[in-house]
């Protein structure tokens, strides 16, 4: 495939036969549709090199591709060159998960793992299940999905500096800071010759069928430092209930870990996971998460600790149902780009991992035979079609693991809510494992789930007490996010005056409560000024673009579905520790 690789600086190019895309959501326009914003950068004369394997994102998904792929054609005796951009400043830097790892898909990948020193040092010793009140925790079963037995407790960020180095060692190219921000198609618009990614290929190739489409949760997370006394070493503690309504779909997570095989740190990963199909405008899943932690059970764990990290990152929860094809001529989805998370396992990491060998595979099965076009100056190659991908994934164990649970996620849009959605999924993964005849669809793309502010209740969040809860710029000094000033917007409203017009008067403004960073707020103006309509206005709508930590949710839950996340210069964005 003939792919030009262009970032939003005049940095080199790659010509390349096929593209993995792996980050979720990111990529420069919408097919059909210009930016809201030209660039004078783009305009730029750029430096063109060739590769084979052009890999986008350099996540667990990516990562793993590329070894998988090196592997084999090292194995062959093939010279062919791999290489991988990523937007973090560094491998790792934008990585954030719970995470609980399966090492099924590392255990095929790298079997030596332990001798190579990868960062799992804490086994599981422990799960428990609860379904909390305000004051109390009651103990409940937990589907077998998320029995852990044989799982690591891990940071993600640790994790993929780790498989970053083995991806070097097998002659993998990587290079931190090249964000794939600007595709190109060819010009009959049939094959990519640039860099795009996520939801945006899936578009332009149709790759998902009319009336599928993706649904999401927000994921927060804090990293804490605790007294001995605090920590049980191992445990992975997971609740439901209180604080959200239960038309809410919310879950939070409580694992301890350690960061090294020695000496190490005790810590505690915790986090809360709201599904963005939430009805109430005043609903603030930050503030949710914040309340929380003053929970008895949490806040007891807590006493006397220190937080390290923070950080939010949108997840795909769909599942087998919101699947697109995953791939189109000259690249193909894996990862989160496609979206493989096992929701009631609460993992992602062993499926996207697995996504990517298997992209590996079924591109060195094309490659294998031909010459690398690296030492080409101009390479005239075709894109390739990695269709036995698709067929690959329907056969592996991946496909099995959604297919069981595909029901589970869904079953929660019921007039029952989450009291509903237990009985459903106690049912389903307990006794019937999957085996039902039909497949529940979901309810409704997470944009459209909001009710007037009219129709909502209000909430009352207590203020955040610098103890246990933090207020949201206090924490987002601890994702140490920044981006250029210089650099051309990457968060576009394709309408300057939508949220002001509508979002506003009708939803509240909803960006300024859904947003985990602050980078939406409206701000009242000295004097009322007329809008486009004649109206008048006396707040406008200001986007902070600087606090962004790359969560994507705004592109996701704007009710008026007028915001672009796009993808910045690379190195901006977060700089996670631990998470």
């Amino acid at each position: 495939m003939l792919s030009a690789l262009r970032s939003t600086l005049p940095r080199p190019g790659a010509v390349a036969r096929v593209a993995v895309c792996f980050a979720p959501r990111a990529a420069a326009f919408h097919a059909g549709r210009p930016l809201a914003r030209a660039s004078a950068v783009d305009e730029v004369e750029r430096f063109v090199d060739n590769t084979d394997v052009l890999i986008v994102g350099a996540g667990p998904a990516g990562l793993s591709a590329a070894i998988r792929f090196k592997q084999l054609a090292n194995d062959a005796g093939k010279d062919l060159r791999v290489m991988v951009i990523e937007k973090g400043a560094e491998v790792g830097a934008h990585m954030l998960s719970g995470n609980v790892l399966e090492p099924r898909a590392l255990n095929e990948l790298i079997p030596d793992w332990k001798a190579k020193g990868a960062p799992l040092n804490t086994p599981v010793s422990r799960d428990k299940m609860s379904f909390l009140t305000k004051t109390s925790a009651i103990p409940i079963p937990h589907p077998p999905q998320m029995h852990n037995h044989g799982n690591y407790i891990i940071s993600l960020n640790q994790f993929v500096r780790w498989l970053g180095e083995q991806a070097e060692e097998l002659g993998v190219e990587v290079y931190p800071g090249f964000a794939g921000a600007k595709p190109l198609l060819s010009a009959d618009g049939q094959h990519v010759v640039g860099v795009q990614v996520g939801d945006q290929m899936i578009r332009h190739f149709k790759l998902r069928d009319e009336g599928k489409f993706q649904t999401y949760g927000i994921g927060l997370k804090e990293v804490w430092e605790v007294p001995k006394e605090n920590h049980e070493m191992g445990l992975v503690a997971h609740s439901i209930g209180w604080p959200t309504d239960f038309k809410t779909y919310q879950g939070s997570f409580l694992y301890h870990w350690t960061d090294a095989p020695e000496n190490g740190r005790y810590l505690i990963s915790l986090g809360m996971v709201v599904g963005l199909d939430y009805w109430n405008v005043n609903l603030r899943p930050y503030m949710e998460f914040q309340r929380w932690k003053h929970h008895p059970t949490i806040a007891k764990v807590l006493q006397g600790g220190t937080c390290i990290s923070y950080g939010a990152r949108a997840l795909n929860e769909g599942g087998l149902q919101s699947l697109p094809r995953l791939a189109f001529p000259g690249g193909a989805l894996v990862g989160c780009a496609a979206g493989f998370m096992n929701v009631p396992k609460i993992k992602g990491t062993h499926t996207a991992m697995k996504s990517g060998m298997l992209a590996a595979e079924a591109a060195f099965a094309q490659l294998q035979d031909k010459e690398s076009v690296a030492a080409e100056e101009e390479p005239v190659v075709e894109p390739l079609h990695l269709q036995s991908y698709q067929t690959a994934f329907e056969k592996s164990w991946i496909y099995d693991e959604l297919y069981q649970v595909r029901n589970v996620r869904p079953s929660f849009h019921n007039p029952l809510g989450l009291y509903g959605g237990i009985i459903w999924s106690g049912l389903d993964t307990l006794f019937l494992k999957g085996r039902t005849p039909f497949t529940f669809s979901h309810g409704a793309p997470d944009h459209t789930t909001l009710l007037p502010k009219s129709e909502c209740p209000p909430i009352e969040y207590p203020k955040p007490d610098g103890v246990l809860s933090f207020d949201l710029l206090e924490n987002v000094a601890r994702t140490g996010t920044n981006h250029n000033h210089n650099q051309p917007a990457h968060l576009r409203p394709r309408d300057p005056e939508v949220q002001v017009k509508q979002n506003l008067p009708k939803y509240d403004g909803p960006e300024a409560k859904f947003c985990p960073a602050g980078v939406y707020e409206y701000v009242e103006t000295e004097q009322p000024y007329t809008l486009s309509d004649g109206t008048q206005a006396n707040k406008k709508f200001v986007i902070n673009a600087q606090n962004c930590i790359h969560c994507k949710t705004c592109d996701i839950k704007d009710p008026a579905q007028n915001i672009d996340w796009t993808t910045p210069e690379g190195s901006g964005g977060p700089n996670y520790v631990l998470t």
